[in-house]
């Protein structure tokens, strides 16, 4: 029977998939991508020769609909995104949300997340937390953050390296300078690196350092 397929990617190291997953994009009819050029890396490294379409979250709202029907048709899609599961802070949602009011089979396959490593990586407790993904840029930026500030879960974010200080900086404004936490980069890869302290030691040492490559951000809860 036809289907969708969620297929999570490598967030880094090739070697961080799983067989059933290779044998998944190995037997699909479309693989949809995020970024072909960086899925056709990881297909290429498997042998893996399958029609790459792009799916990301400039077209997403275009294309579910007739992703969907095509499925109804009979053809099978595996949803990958560049790295990491799909719908977790990148595409996917959408497309399984319009698949489940077709009563479109949907099989979501266990695998690489960036937060779960960095999550216990952190030395802080792991057994209750939040995900907020990325932050908002602009609006609601300031109030959310603020908010946070009483969250007795850990906390955990994603964020770019052009805007880690900031962040440390508006997490110390709000949860004030001695709050433990921890900032996780290029998981699995080569340069891989965690800085843990308290929020005033991981912005100096950031301020003096190089900031390079994905970044996980996880936070003690407020006790």
């Amino acid at each position: 029977m036809s289907k969708l397929y969620l297929v999570p990617t490598p967030i880094g190291n090739l070697e961080d998939i799983t067989l059933r997953a290779i044998d998944v994009l190995k037997n699909t009819d479309i693989i949809l991508a995020e970024d072909t050029r960086k899925t056709a890396i990881l297909l290429n490294h498997y042998n893996i020769h399958k029609k790459l379409e792009s799916h990301h979250k400039f077209n997403e709202h275009k294309t579910v609909k007739q992703i969907s029907k095509r499925i109804e048709k009979g053809e099978t899609f595996a949803l990958v995104t560049d790295a990491g599961t799909p719908s977790i802070s990148d595409p996917g949602f959408l497309l399984v949300r319009e698949c489940i009011s077709k009563n479109i089979p949907i099989e979501t396959l266990p695998g690489p997340s960036a937060f779960i490593p960095a999550l216990v990586n952190s030395g802080l407790p792991s057994d209750r937390f939040c995900f907020e993904g990325f932050l908002p840029q602009k609006k609601g930026r300031s109030k959310k953050i603020k908010t946070l500030a009483d969250e007795e879960r850990t906390i955990v974010l994603y964020e770019s390296p052009f805007r880690l200080l900031k962040t440390l900086g508006q997490l110390i404004e709000s949860f004030g300078s001695a709050r433990r936490a921890s900032v996780s980069r290029e998981l699995t890869k080569i340069h891989e690196e965690t800085v843990r302290g308290t929020l005033s030691e991981i912005f100096d040492y950031y301020t003096n350092n190089t900031i390079k490559g994905e970044i996980v951000v996880v936070i003690e809860g407020k006790k």
